[in-house]
């Protein structure tokens, strides 16, 4: 019986280190008890100018023979674009050519061809893009015109929001946990942009008023509502 003890007694003295380091291990492994989350949002709008304007024009012929027909629209555009070239703040790139068939009454026997061939141009100026259109309305139609922020405007404007946005989050996020007198800390966050261009003018009426007057058409740039959005969870803590 003393034996059998001993022996007992010899095995919880090696056994009991082992298990205490095991017991403390678990202790610092085991996660803390999380808090209360909440999940909120804020939002701020900054007004971005719109500095830069971008207008689509066209030509477009009909003609019996495809390669007269692709003479005529080419050099046209080829016109247009020496045009463009003499305003050094306006630039200008092709944006495509169709050409497609013209159908008789019957609708089985090609009568003809048709083409068409755009234009894009592009400018910070916003009155040398307008003089420029009128000139070139006796050719050329203008298929739509919009202005908006660059993209460099639209990024600073951007970040001037966010900045903004970002401290009506803490500042709800403060009152929020005030309210529940707790202290917090942010446990997620995501930011995210708005900010649509504005939309394009009617360019039926444009045309109309170019080929009346063949003058620039007054435009109003105008803003752009850049909005950022900050949304999160924060979480209260003992």
């Amino acid at each position: 019986m003393h034996k059998h003890t001993a022996m007992h007694r010899c095995l919880l003295a090696l056994l009991l280190p082992l298990l205490v380091s095991t017991s403390s291990h678990a202790a610092e492994q085991k996660p803390a008890g999380e808090g209360t989350t909440v999940e909120l949002s804020a939002d701020a709008r900054r007004a971005a100018p719109n500095d830069l304007a971008i207008a689509s024009l066209y030509f477009q012929a009909d003609d019996r023979n495809p390669g007269a027909l692709a003479r005529h629209v080419n050099s046209t555009i080829a016109t247009a674009l020496e045009q463009v070239r003499g305003h050094a703040t306006v630039k200008a790139k092709s944006a495509g050519t169709t050409t497609f068939p013209v159908y008789g009454k019957e609708g089985r026997r090609i009568e003809g061809w048709r083409m068409r061939s755009d234009i894009q141009l592009e400018s910070r100026d916003l009155p040398a893009l307008t003089e420029l259109l009128g000139k070139l309305q006796g050719t050329l139609a203008l298929a739509g015109l919009t202005v908006q922020p660059s993209p460099e405007t639209r990024k600073s404007t951007a970040d001037l929001a966010a900045t903004d946005a970002i401290r009506a989050f803490q500042e709800r996020a403060g009152t929020i946990a005030a309210t529940l007198n707790k202290p917090w800390r942010i446990r997620h966050l995501a930011v995210t942009h708005g900010g649509s261009p504005r939309p394009p003018f009617p360019a039926a009426r444009a045309a109309v008023a170019f080929a009346a007057e063949a003058t620039p058409m007054p435009v109003e740039a105008g803003e752009t509502e850049i909005i950022v959005t900050v949304s999160g969870t924060i979480e209260l803590t003992d």
